[in-house]
C-alpha cells in the first residue's frame, strides 16, 4: 500500500478540483495504490484494512482471489465511508480505468457526506473497526480462540436481526433501560468471570431485583425489532459475550445504510463519472478503452438487476424531466400523447432537483417516486420466471405496477425477513416469542432452522418464531436440538379442543 505515483497525483487534483466545480461537496479523500492481493485483501474486509479475525473473511478472500486469476471479475474501485474516506486504486490498471475510478469515488464520497440516511453513521470506523479488532482478540487470548470463533457464528448468524430505522426515530428516555445499561456498563469494566461474585456485588444485587420484581410484566412492553440489542439486554450472556454482540451490531448499523442507498449511491457515482469523463477528464486516445470499461459495468441482463444502470438512468432521466418541466399536476393531468411528448417548459430545474434527490432519499423512496411506467419500457424492465418445462426464463408479465412492485418488495429490508421479539417469557417458561411480519413470501425453513438454533444458544432456553406456511399460521419452536412445526389455534378452534378435553 503506498502513496499515488506523481503523474495520477496530478490527475487527481484535478479531477477533484473538476468535481467541486460541478457542486460535489466531499469529505478529504486519500487515495492508496495497492496490489491485486491487497485489494482482495481489503474487499474481504468489507473495504477496511484491519477486522476482528474470523474465518469468514479468510474464505471471501480465497473466493475473491480464485475468481481474480481466473479472470471471471475484477475489483475497480472500493471507498470507505469515513471521514476522511479512503479508496484503493489498484497496480496494473490502465490510466483511463485509474481516472475513472477517482471520478467515481468522489461520486460516492459526496453521497456518504451528504445523504440524510449516512447522518448517523460512525464517520470514524476506520479507527473503530480497528478498536473492535483488539476488543475481540483480547477476548481470544482469555478465553481461546475456539470459543469467541464459535460465538462470532452465532452472532453473525442473526446480525441482520436489527431495526435498520431506529437511528433516524426520536429517542425516547427510558429510565429503566438508562438503569440496566449503567449497571451492564460498570459490570463490563471487570471482565474476569472468576470475579462476578465479588465486582460490584451491589450493583448486580439491584439488576437482579430489577429483573425479578414484576415477573408478571411484558417483556418487551411492545414488540422489538432490535434482536440484537434485546439480547444483549436480556439473555443470560457473559460479559464477554455482550462485548463480542455489541460489535458485531455497531458494524450492521453502520453498514446498514449502504444497503439502503445501493441503486442510488451508485447511480450517483456513475452518473457523475460519466459526465466528467466524457466533459472534462479523458482524452481522445482513451474514448474506446473507457466505453469498453462502462459497457460491463452498466450492462444489464434481461433476467437481472444492475444497481449501477437503473441508479444512473433515473438520474438521467429525473434531471431531463425536471429540466422540460415535466412534473406537477398539470403534466400528470395531461392525457394527449402528442402534447406529453413535446412538452418542455425550459424550467431548465434538472440539476437542483438530483441533488435533492441524492439528499432526501433512499432506495424504496426514489424507485417508488421516481420510477415511472414510461421509464420501465424504454429501459425494458419487465418481471421474469422460470419455465421448469423449457429451463429457460421468459418474460412473464410487462404490466408496470407488477414490476415496480417486485422491485420495491425486493429492497424493503433488504428482501430479509422482518423479525420482532414480542414476548421474553412465552407460556410462562421463560422462553422466547419472536413473531415474523408476513407479507406473502414464507420464511426460507433452511435458514429459519438454523436461525432459531443459534437464538436459542444465546437465549439458553427453547425459542419460538410465529409465521406462515402453506397459508396456515405456525410456530416453529427450536429447543436448542430439534425444530418443531406447531399449529397455531384460532380462539374456536381452541375452545373446541378444550370442551372436548
Amino acid at each position: 500500500m503506498g502513496r499515488l505515483p506523481a503523474d495520477l497525483e496530478e490527475e487527481r487534483k484535478r479531477i477533484r478540483d473538476l468535481a467541486e466545480a460541478v457542486g460535489l461537496d466531499c469529505y478529504d479523500t486519500v487515495f492508496e495504490m495497492v496490489t491485486y492481493d491487497q485489494m482482495n485483501q481489503f474487499a474481504a474486509y468489507g473495504g477496511f484494512p484491519v477486522r476482528y479475525p474470523h474465518w469468514k473473511f479468510g474464505m471471501e478472500y480465497d473466493k475473491l482471489s480464485k475468481s481474480y486469476e481466473y479472470g471471471l471479475s475484477k475489483i475497480y474501485e472500493m471507498v470507505i465511508n469515513n471521514d476522511p474516506c479512503y479508496a484503493y486504486l489498484m497496480e496494473g490498471n490502465r490510466r483511463v480505468d485509474q481516472k475513472l475510478v477517482m471520478a467515481h469515488v468522489y461520486g460516492h464520497c459526496d453521497f456518504f457526506k451528504n445523504n440524510k440516511w449516512f447522518e448517523p453513521t460512525d464517520r470514524k470506523m476506520m479507527d473503530t473497526m480497528a478498536n473492535h479488532a483488539t476488543r475481540i482478540r483480547r477476548h481470544m487470548d482469555r478465553y481461546g480462540v475456539d470459543e469467541v470463533e464459535s460465538f462470532i457464528d452465532i452472532c453473525l448468524s442473526i446480525e441482520n436481526l436489527i431495526d435498520r430505522h431506529a437511528p433516524y426515530k426520536p429517542q425516547k428516555a427510558n429510565k429503566k433501560i438508562e438503569t440496566e445499561d449503567r449497571t451492564r456498563k460498570s459490570l463490563l469494566k471487570f471482565d474476569r468471570e472468576y470475579m462476578d461474585e465479588y465486582v460490584n456485588p451491589e450493583d448486580r444485587i439491584k439488576f437482579k431485583e430489577e429483573q425479578e420484581k414484576d415477573p408478571m410484566q411484558k417483556v418487551p412492553e411492545k414488540p422489538e425489532r432490535d434482536v440484537l440489542l434485546f439480547l444483549m439486554n436480556h439473555a443470560p450472556l457473559k460479559h464477554w459475550q455482550q462485548d463480542v454482540l455489541s460489535i458485531i451490531r455497531s458494524e450492521s448499523y453502520y453498514f446498514a445504510p449502504q444497503g439502503m442507498t445501493k441503486i442510488m449511491n451508485e447511480g450517483w457515482a456513475s452518473y457523475w463519472h460519466s459526465k466528467l469523463m466524457t466533459e472534462s477528464i479523458m482524452n481522445d486516445s482513451e474514448v474506446i478503452d473507457y466505453a469498453d470499461a462502462c459497457a460491463g459495468t452498466l450492462a444489464m441482463s434481461p433476467t437481472g438487476f444492475n444497481p449501477y444502470k437503473v441508479g444512473i438512468e433515473l438520474f438521467r432521466d429525473i434531471e431531463d424531466r425536471w429540466n422540460k418541466g415535466r412534473f406537477g399536476k398539470e403534466w400528470s393531468e395531461c392525457e394527449d400523447i402528442a402534447q406529453k411528448k413535446a412538452w418542455d417548459t425550459h424550467a431548465g430545474l434538472g440539476r437542483e432537483k438530483i441533488f435533492e434527490v441524492r439528499r432526501d432519499y433512499n432506495d424504496v423512496t426514489f424507485i417508488d417516486e421516481f420510477l415511472t411506467e414510461d421509464f420501465c419500457v424504454r429501459n425494458k424492465m419487465f418481471v421474469y420466471k422460470h419455465n421448469k418445462r423449457t429451463g429457460q426464463y421468459e418474460m412473464d408479465t410487462r404490466q408496470f405496477p407488477a414490476v415496480k412492485q417486485q422491485l420495491l418488495f425486493q429492497l424493503t429490508n433488504f428482501g430479509q425477513p422482518i423479525i420482532n421479539v414480542e414476548h421474553s417469557n412465552f407460556n410462562n417458561r421463560g422462553e422466547l416469542l419472536l413473531t415474523h411480519l408476513f407479507e406473502g413470501v414464507e420464511i426460507q425453513y433452511n435458514y429459519a432452522q438454523e436461525t432459531l438454533k443459534n437464538l436459542a444458544a444465546l437465549w439458553r432456553r427453547p425459542v419460538n418464531l410465529v409465521t406462515v406456511i402453506d397459508e396456515k399460521p405456525k410456530i416453529l419452536h427450536h429447543d436448542g436440538k430439534d425444530l418443531k412445526v406447531i399449529d397455531v389455534l384460532t380462539e374456536s378452534q381452541a375452545k373446541a379442543k378444550a370442551a372436548a378435553e
